[in-house]
């Protein structure tokens, strides 16, 4: 097959881009709602544009050549300045019955998104709201569009990145008020000797008081690992157990458990993070705002 650059349309460089963020024919296929053959045939008919193979398969994959990595960064600055013309310079919540989608992980969705939420259903009553996992990639979400927004502790400075920082946050001990470490500021030693429960979220994340302990040359040997916060206090409550938690979070699912200071407070910055193509969107513009004004604030 030959083809001439001057046949390509924009939905052909649309389906480079998605096999490219979702790494599978088929998967770009189903986002696209069309065969997994149609796909097939326009990447090969970019092939033949460009004579390069642009993905070659790895590790269950589609990855691109360098080749392909070129043609990407090109077709994106195209699609995303047609995206940028196509949207309105002005936006009306209440009328809006627009989809918007926000990725965040378990301290956002306790302490933020119910009075993110609540102000945006105030202000945009026809709007769907969808709130999905970012777990530690939620940039990956921005870039395949799977997301609108993204609120925690992701800030970006890699070009196509905006991020605004709007709090910053630190760990604690969590633990029975009976413990006899509850209240206490824990040295290094007394902190290792503790018995914890460690929440690993999964996804590749690792909280920020880890990276310090490593950082230090340490290891934590937990007691326990969970896979989330819930619960948690249930499995603290008349136990020698220990977590360790951002404070804000341990102040709101705590109850009756008592804090102390964590040599190792793995300080944090909390962001809104989103991408250049959404940047001028009157629209995205608008619920940026909403959301920075009700995290800013709190």
């Amino acid at each position: 097959m030959t083809a001439d650059p001057r046949s390509l349309d924009f939905n052909a460089l649309q389906t480079l881009r998605l096999v490219h963020d979702l790494g599978s024919f088929s998967a770009a296929a189903e986002r696209l709602d069309m065969n997994q053959s149609a796909v097939s045939y326009t990447i090969a008919k970019l092939r033949a544009c460009f004579g390069d193979p642009l993905f070659v398969r790895e590790g269950g994959r589609q990855v691109p050549t360098l080749r392909g990595e070129q043609l990407l960064a090109g077709a994106s600055q195209m699609l995303d300045l047609l995206d940028g013309m196509a949207q309105a310079d002005q936006f009306d919540p209440t009328v809006s019955s627009q989809t918007v989608t926000i990725a965040c992980n378990y301290y956002e969705r306790m302490l933020l998104i119910p009075r993110v939420i609540a102000a945006l259903r105030a202000e945009a009553p026809k709007m769907t709201i969808r709130v999905v996992n970012a777990l530690g990639d939620g940039h990956h979400r921005l870039l395949a569009r799977e997301a609108d927004v993204l609120v925690g502790p992701f800030e970006r400075n890699q070009s196509g990145f905006h991020t605004r920082r709007f709090h910053t946050e630190e760990y604690v001990c969590l633990m029975d008020p009976a413990h006899p470490m509850a209240g206490r500021s824990l040295s290094v030693q007394e902190y290792f000797a503790l018995r914890h429960v460690l929440i690993d979220y999964g996804g590749g994340w690792k909280s920020a008081y880890l990276q310090e302990i490593e950082a230090a040359g340490h290891r934590l040997h937990p007691t326990l690992t969970v896979p989330s916060p819930a619960g948690l206090t249930e499995l603290l409550a008349g136990s020698n157990l220990v977590a360790t938690v951002p404070r804000r979070l341990g102040g709101r699912i705590g109850g009756r458990m008592a804090m102390s200071d964590c040599p190792f407070r793995g300080r944090f910055d909390l962001c809104v993070v989103w991408t250049a193509r959404t940047n001028a969107s009157a629209m995205h513009r608008w619920l940026r705002n909403v959301i920075l004004d009700h995290c800013t604030a709190w």
